[in-house]
């Protein structure tokens, strides 16, 4: 494991999932660990299990989630390190798409993860060295049919990514992760709906198995250390392999809209 010990860090999205676990996995290395999510509640028991401030913002909320980043800044004492992770994702074909729910998805995980950088970037220039790890996917590089606007935005988080990088550096190495399929709040539903699921997207991954939180969390944390010091402007793919064959989720828009015909 890599060793942080003297390093500031910010989690967006760090009450569940890959952010919680990435919270960890930072204080495991040495970090004090600030906890930020949209749930108060989730942010508060990470928080504590981290040792580290915590706040609630939703990063769609470009004054709320710069207040909340300057606040838990303010008790760490500074920032060099952000997870920028806050995500979410949804399924349909674009011409049924409720508006709403398009603004909410980009939103969050495009426009929302612009707020956190624009809110975070000052400390840590001030701080004369940082780290940012953007939170992106595979579905931003190999989209499948119904994931249209996340694909959209996470392709621009990714290019979101190659930009800052070029902006900030040397002071500030930025680089994407892209997961493959991980064991979050947002794949449970799907492995719960379809009982057959699960099993078919570990047919099409080379290593065998779905990803957890903790096989992201452990790059997210090799990225920000000084062993990847001459790394920037990449996305890494942490996908078990999974893109050599598909997106995983290929033919899924097809099987939600059967189930929904039958219960219509």
């Amino acid at each position: 494991m890599p060793d942080l010990s003297g390093h500031r860090a910010v989690v967006t999205g760090g009450g569940s999932g890959i952010g919680r676990a990435t919270a960890t996995a930072l204080r495991a290395a040495g970090a004090s660990v600030g906890v930020l999510d949209i749930d108060a509640e989730a942010a508060a028991l990470v928080g504590k299990d981290v040792g580290g401030p915590h706040g609630a913002a939703d990063v769609r909320d470009l004054e709320a989630v710069t207040a909340a980043i300057d606040g838990v800044v303010g008790e760490l004492g500074g920032l060099s390190i952000l997870v920028n992770n806050a995500g979410v994702g949804s399924m349909s074909r674009l011409h049924t798409y409720p508006a709403e729910e398009w603004d909410r998805v980009v939103g969050t995980n495009l426009t929302g993860a612009w707020h956190v950088l624009r809110a975070a970037i000052p400390h840590l220039l001030e701080n004369g060295d940082g780290r940012i790890v953007n939170t992106a996917s595979i579905s931003g590089l190999r989209p499948a049919a119904g994931e249209g606007p996340y694909a959209a935005a996470k392709a621009g988080l990714s290019a979101l990514t190659r930009s800052a990088a070029l902006e900030y550096g040397p002071t500030i190495r930025v680089n994407a992760v892209s997961p493959g399929t991980i064991t979050t709040a947002l794949t449970s539903p799907l492995f719960e709906v379809f009982d057959d699921e699960e099993a078919r997207h570990v047919a099409k991954i080379p290593l065998g198995r779905v990803g957890q939180p903790e096989d992201i969390a452990d790059v997210i944390c090799f990225l920000v250390s000084d062993e990847a010091r001459y790394v920037t402007g990449q996305d890494i793919v942490i996908d078990g392999g999974l893109t050599l064959h598909t997106s995983g989720v290929d033919g899924v828009l097809e099987r939600v809209l059967g189930l929904m015909e039958e219960h219509s």
